[in-house]
């Protein structure tokens, strides 16, 4: 039987190569940091790397190894059951609660990836007599997540408050008892911030719940690093917040929903994700304390990467290149064309610069793009070769 599906598949992956969409998989034989050690063609190299999602770059800050560290000789290694078995120790409660207290929110329930939180969230909360309304432009595991819930489903225009509006009338008008609105605090293929002070008012407006992904955001968006919700003055009228600890909160994995204390109640007892997953290893745990010490005592890793996105974004714009607006430190570099941007991206790599380029389906058609990704751990030299290497490769790839 499977022969006839493995001529199947290889068509499928030859037709994905032909068209430019292929997305190979680089081995880096060192710590992810501001530079790292690529295999490229058989050849290693140490390269800048601008694609992590490593914003306050503390993959591999020392005080973060120290904390895990210290934590394999007290926890263990990992915890082989799942959190209401005998999963659950004293370091991940202390961490919910300090995520809580940090995120201003009732309870926080931890999860082995956001993806896994964004998963568990809408089964549990919503049925069929519910509907979710979610952003166009919303991470896939928001997606998947409304899948797996019976509620009906609408969708609004990226960031439009007014096709927003719509769609709760046509909710409200189908007989709706619950409405959720979910957005990413941050759209990871462009860098722009929802309106998040403009969604709370209209949620207040037609009786709905607001739920937020902010996973590119908590830890350096916002005056204290509390994300999205901080920045619009909205973090007491924000019902779900989920996120995750793989990005600026140490790049490991882990993911999170802090929110009411009933939903967090419901959620650790009905969430199947929660429930059927084993529990965050409590190195993890134990590290994203030390990381919630090092953003709540100073803001210097904050401002950094504000400069080195700032400088970037200048010079990029400068050299004529189409980035889309923002000052996030997602920073797309708009190419159009997935071979293009393939091809540019392999350019930067000989050059010294990491970086991938996203085509379809990640991003529609017609849109690929590099998306660069600046750190705080970026010094300025850094940040000022990548440019200079962009346009290098720029006029190779135009030769």
């Amino acid at each position: 039987m499977f022969d006839s599906v493995r001529d199947d598949l290889r068509t499928t992956l030859d037709e994905i190569r032909a068209a430019g969409l292929h997305k190979p998989e680089r081995v880096i034989g060192t710590p992810q940091s501001a530079t790292v050690n690529v295999t490229a063609g058989g050849r290693p190299g140490e390269v800048l790397n601008f694609c992590a999602n490593n914003y306050l770059g503390l993959a591999d800050h020392p005080e973060v190894l120290a904390a895990a560290h210290e934590a394999l000789d007290r926890w263990g290694y990992g915890m082989a059951s799942v959190r209401f078995i005998c999963g659950t120790q004293e370091v991940h409660k202390e961490l919910e609660a300090r995520l809580s207290a940090f995120l201003g929110q009732e309870d926080t329930i931890l999860y082995s990836s956001c993806f896994d939180a964004n998963g568990g969230v809408f089964e549990t909360l919503l049925g069929a007599q519910d509907a979710v309304i979610s952003d166009a432009l919303n991470h896939a595991s928001i997606i998947d997540g409304i899948r797996l819930s019976k509620a009906r489903r609408f969708r609004y225009a990226n960031r439009d408050m007014a096709d927003l509006e719509r769609q709760l009338k046509e909710a409200a008008e189908g007989g709706a008892r619950r409405k959720l609105i979910v957005t990413d605090g941050v759209f990871s293929m462009d860098g722009h911030v929802a309106p998040l002070a403009e969604i709370c008012d209209l949620a207040d407006r037609h009786g709905a719940m607001v739920m937020v992904d902010d996973s590119h955001a908590v830890g350096f968006v916002g005056t204290g690093g509390r994300g999205t919700p901080e920045l619009h003055g909205v973090m007491d009228r924000v019902d779900i917040l989920t996120g995750t600890l793989g990005k600026a909160l140490g790049g490991a994995s882990g993911g999170y929903v802090a929110a009411r204390a009933e939903i967090v109640a419901l959620l650790r007892q009905r969430s199947r994700p929660y429930l059927f997953s084993n529990t965050l290893a409590p190195v993890i745990a134990a590290a994203s304390l030390k990381v919630l010490d090092l953003l709540e005592s100073a803001d210097d890793l904050r401002v950094r990467l504000g400069e080195n996105t700032a400088l970037f974004r200048r010079r990029m714009t400068g050299e004529g290149f189409d980035i889309l607006p923002g000052d996030h430190p997602i920073a797309p570099v708009m190419i159009g064309d997935a071979s293009r941007a393939g091809r540019l991206a392999e350019l930067l790599l000989e050059r010294g610069v990491y970086v991938i380029g996203f085509s379809y389906p990640v991003v529609p058609e017609g849109q690929a793009r590099i998306r660069v990704q600046l750190s705080a751990a970026h010094s300025t030299e850094d940040v000022n070769r990548a440019v200079d290497a962009f346009v290098a490769a720029r006029a190779e790839l135009d030769a």
